[in-house]
């Protein structure tokens, strides 16, 4: 089932049953977003999904918290580390569907992960571009840990530069967790605006995010990115040779339950965490 939202200028194609994902986003005919090839089955092939509820990598899938010890399974391959949470491997279902907006909804029993939640998206198409809430809902009777995000997949077009307003990163191993943070540009400075084309993996977690990016190639329109004030971390995936580039708004940064400061926050009994995205096309 794809559920469609449409206006004067823009579409946007989702996916419930495939991570709640999108499968297209288009603004006067332009795809802003990675297109999802037709019939496609794995949500990393579509232009976005939610995290929920966490972002980006736990070290082996193994943490304690509120005195469980949990083990989370892979779910990527044989990576060893669990990404991203739950919720982008789920189906969701269609809450309400209306010419220019969606709900969606991903319930969670517990398991592995031993807390119960809801997860809820609300895509509105407006008159400044696609606007994505993002929350989650402990329905459980314990604290839980949560850290919500984005993965939205930008078409790297000829030229493609991407300028951000982030003032440190996040050096990596090779499992791509975080070693060292470093202040100041590292190989392609965001803050100043840099091609997206890289010749060695780009799979990093930027700091002092501002809230804003740009995406820019000669002789097309502009994408602007902007992130809830929750989103405190954009990361960047550019892999070599790619044709898309991912920026991310996360409200933790990958590892995070080692560390101070990760952005894992403590979810009481009912209550419920919340982020947005905006994408826009000029």
């Amino acid at each position: 089932m794809t559920v469609v939202l449409q206006t004067a200028r823009a579409r946007v194609e989702l996916l419930p049953a495939l991570g709640g994902s999108v499968g297209r986003f288009t603004w006067d005919g332009r795809d802003v977003l990675r297109p999802a090839p037709a019939g496609t089955t794995e949500v990393l092939e579509t232009g976005n999904f939610a995290l929920a509820p966490f972002c980006n990598r736990i070290r082996g899938g193994r943490f304690s918290f509120g005195g469980h010890d949990v083990a989370l399974s892979p779910n990527l391959g044989d990576h060893p580390h669990a990404l991203h949470g739950q919720a982008w491997r789920g189906a969701w279902r269609v809450v309400s569907a209306g010419e220019a907006e969606a709900v969606l909804a991903f319930d969670h029993p517990p398991g592995e992960w031993p807390w119960a939640y809801r997860a809820e998206q609300r895509f509105t198409l407006g008159e400044a571009g696609l606007r994505q809430d993002l929350s989650v809902t402990n329905t459980g009777a314990e604290p839980m840990p949560v850290g919500l995000g984005f993965h939205p997949y930008f078409p790297a077009r000829p030229g493609e530069r991407l300028q951000a307003g982030v003032s440190g990163v996040w050096l990596t191993d090779e499992d791509c967790l975080p070693t060292t943070h470093v202040e100041g540009p590292w190989r392609s400075d965001w803050a100043a605006g840099a091609p997206t084309a890289v010749s060695a993996l780009i799979d990093n977690c930027y700091t002092g995010w501002t809230g804003a990016a740009t995406l820019s190639a000669p002789g097309g329109a502009s994408t602007t990115l902007t992130g809830s004030p929750a989103c405190r971390w954009l990361h960047v995936y550019s892999p070599p040779g790619a044709d898309f580039v991912c920026a991310e708004p996360v409200a933790n940064r990958p590892d995070p339950f080692n560390g101070e400061d990760s952005g894992i926050k403590a979810l009481a009994p009912g209550e419920t965490a919340s982020v947005w995205m905006t994408v826009a096309s000029s």
